[in-house]
């Protein structure tokens, strides 16, 4: 049975449908700059103006009203609010802004879920160093309790930082993602490690000193496939699946639930690969240090970002460089079961998350647990009404419900990915996972709902309607 209080959500991020890059006194970020040097992102789009949610919120939140969402998660831009990163310098207008959102919302019953952080750091602090800076947890830290003292007394459930694993190995690996590093084998680990750093400074700041009287809760987001073995009766597979789920969802989940250290599994494969390398030593993955602020304990509940899962075989391990795929040393593999969405990496694998979620539940000390993103993608034609999607939302809430009931899963909440399209990074306009189709063509950006938005909407409103437990959600009428 869904909890009584179970929120059901949809998410979005600030890059991504704000827009108004420079109004009122906004700073750029890294994901301003990366898309104007042009050539990283699909039809050289950007988000200058994508959504125009600055301008446009009242019609966001016409469509979370439309769904009837309890929660709507959301991301601040730091930018905006704090044009060259420091508290030195306040834009008050990014204030209002966000101050009307947060307020708009609980005025319609609709709890916030806000992020600090989804990818766009401003490019006054990328100019220092970025996330490759030890200063920039001190910095992000400041941020933090600027955003805990402005809008905390109203928002109860925080996400410090939105998927680490993307923001390190994207950004700064693969250099698909801003800032467009292709530092391979190094630079994704220091990144990696500064986020864990600045994460653990901002809950122990929110603990110490906002806490008592906002009585909220404060996690970061972690993605993360399910990974098992192509065949599970073969030792080098079954050991590659484990190093797959070290290196994705145990880079930062170990550290906060369970050590707070890396994976043993994920350190020992580093320091092999280095030593084959003729490097000495386990130079790469850094250490926490004594005067680090413990990582261990610093997050309230879960929150997991899934959307696909992979086979995993063992032979990943390529080229003559360092590089976090020589570190990984697998290879991932689709079922050719598995249909796949608009796009050649998403399979729909429901059932994957279900598994990810027990997994969560076993290895990781039984935590609170919130999807905090989780959707389909479409590309090519228009297609409101979007039947696979339909199935998609029906089928992975179908597995939620199983987690629950069978597997004794803690989940408190189900954030569908997302509100409405939008730029979807370097993929720009290309990709539309919205519950809420956006017309980019048009000067009005009119949203339409899709029939998938319909439909979850309807499992909503039956959940809200009954509080009978599951057996709604797995009935054919869905």
């Amino acid at each position: 049975m869904f909890p009584r209080d179970f929120a059901w959500g949809a998410g979005t991020s600030a890059y991504q449908i704000e827009g108004g890059w420079q109004a009122d006194g906004k700073g750029p970020s890294i994901w301003d700059t990366f898309c104007h040097e042009k050539g990283g992102i699909f039809g050289n789009q950007n988000g200058d103006v994508t959504c125009n949610s600055y301008e446009l919120w009242e019609k966001d939140l016409e469509c979370i009203q439309q769904l009837g969402l309890t929660h709507y998660r959301l991301s601040l831009s730091w930018a905006r609010l704090l044009p060259d990163g420091t508290t030195r310098n306040v834009n008050q207008k990014g204030v209002q802004y966000y101050n009307r959102v947060i307020d708009d919302l609980l005025a319609c019953n609709v709890s916030p879920m806000v992020t600090l952080y989804h990818f766009d750091l401003p490019q006054a602090i990328q100019n220092l160093g970025g996330w490759k800076s030890p200063g920039v947890a001190t910095l992000f830290d400041s941020y933090s309790k600027f955003c805990f003292q402005t809008f905390g007394d109203r928002v109860k459930l925080w996400i410090t930082i939105n998927e680490p694993h993307v923001c390190a190995r994207l950004g700064h690996e693969v250099g698909i993602h801003a800032p467009g590093l292709k530092e391979k084998g190094t630079a994704a680990y220091l990144v990696g490690h500064n986020m864990l750093r600045a994460h653990a400074m901002a809950w122990h700041s929110y603990n110490s000193e906002y806490r008592a009287t906002q009585k909220g809760a404060v996690s970061l987001a972690l993605n993360s496939d399910w990974f098992e073995p192509l065949d599970p009766l073969r030792h080098e597979d079954v050991a590659s699946a484990e190093r797959d789920l070290a290196f994705t969802l145990g880079w930062f989940a170990w550290p906060v639930f369970i050590t707070g250290d890396y994976p043993e599994l994920m350190r020992s494969a580093i320091e092999t690969q280095s030593k084959m390398m003729g490097y000495s030593g386990n130079w790469r993955l850094p250490r926490f240090l004594k005067e680090d602020p413990p990582i261990l304990g610093t997050a309230d509940f879960f929150a997991l970002n899934y959307y696909t899962s992979r086979k995993v075989k063992s032979g990943g391990c390529c080229g003559q460089m360092l590089s976090m795929k020589r570190d990984l040393d697998a290879e991932e593999v689709l079922d050719p079961s598995w249909p796949i969405s608009g796009m050649s990496w998403l399979a729909v694998v429901p059932h994957g998350l279900r598994k990810l979620l027990k997994y969560i539940k076993d290895v990781f000390n039984n935590p609170t647990i919130y999807i905090t993103e989780n959707g389909f993608a479409q590309v090519g034609p228009l297609q409101i009404e979007d039947v696979e999607r339909c199935k998609f939302y029906r089928s992975t809430i179908s597995e939620v419900v199983k987690a629950i009931e069978e597997d004794g899963v803690n989940v408190r909440g189900y954030f569908a990915w997302s509100l409405m399209d939008n730029f979807e990074w370097a993929d720009g306009f290309s990709v539309r996972f919205g519950l809420f189709h956006v017309d980019f063509s048009g000067a009005e950006l009119s949203r339409t709902i899709y029939q998938s938005g319909r439909e979850y909407s309807k499992i909503i409103s039956k959940y809200k309607s009954a509080q009978s437990g599951c057996q709604g959600f797995l009935d054919d009428d869905y």
